[in-house]
């Protein structure tokens, strides 16, 4: 069993649109500018609408000069997160957990092979999550505080559930090509199949899990 994390491991690249909520992971050989740099380009390619932002965490994999001229050259708005305030990006960090360590765990993977398992898996994953998997959104938050004290009370209010796809065809900035192109590919996929796909998988996902161990 490893007892550390030295050495190149598997790293899951996760982008998220905040309006929608749709969310593209890729798993990368390491957090390298190269293969970060690769992954963007990669998940950019398959959005179903066009990237103009990008607001990162301040890992040096995106705090880079390759990624700044790369934003720069495609008219791309490059922003990043405070230090040390991990919740300026809470949108992406939700769906690391559900749709990352909540699915694939928290094993540790090496090599191409494995990249390339987690890539298969995360390409069905992704039109199963964005497509049929609802959500809601918070739309009002409001504290009552009891007067004299401290305590109060939170009453939030969410919308009704609704997927990233039927959250952008709803969207007024996608242009009608946009919205007519995701629909064919909505009547193109079959829950079931996906779901069936991703269960095997993930048996061997599992399989190639090494053990994960926190460092001392």
């Amino acid at each position: 069993m490893r007892r550390n994390h030295a050495g190149d491991y598997a790293n899951t690249l996760d982008m998220t649109d905040i309006v929608s909520g749709w969310t593209e992971p890729v798993a990368v050989l390491n957090k390298s500018r190269l293969h970060t740099h690769n992954g963007i380009k990669t998940i950019r390619a398959r959005l179903p609408f066009a990237l103009r932002g990008v607001d990162s965490d301040n890992g040096s994999e995106f705090i880079n000069a390759h990624l700044l001229a790369y934003c720069k050259a495609e008219s791309i708005k490059f922003t990043r997160g405070r230090p040390n305030n991990k919740n300026d990006n809470c949108h992406v960090e939700q769906k690391n957990f559900t749709h990352v360590r909540k699915t694939v765990g928290y094993g540790r993977f090496e090599g191409r092979q494995s990249v390339a398992l987690l890539n298969a898996y995360y390409d069905r994953y992704r039109l199963f999550a964005n497509f049929f998997l609802p959500s809601t959104k918070l739309q009002e938050k409001h504290r009552q505080t009891t007067p004299g004290t401290h305590f109060g009370r939170v009453t939030k209010r969410y919308d009704k559930p609704k997927t990233p796809f039927q959250r952008l065809l709803c969207d007024p900035s996608l242009t009608f090509e946009e919205k007519e192109k995701l629909q064919a590919q909505f009547l193109t996929l079959n829950p079931a199949a996906l779901k069936r796909d991703m269960i095997s998988l993930l048996d061997q996902i599992e399989a190639a899990a090494l053990p994960y161990a926190r460092p001392k």
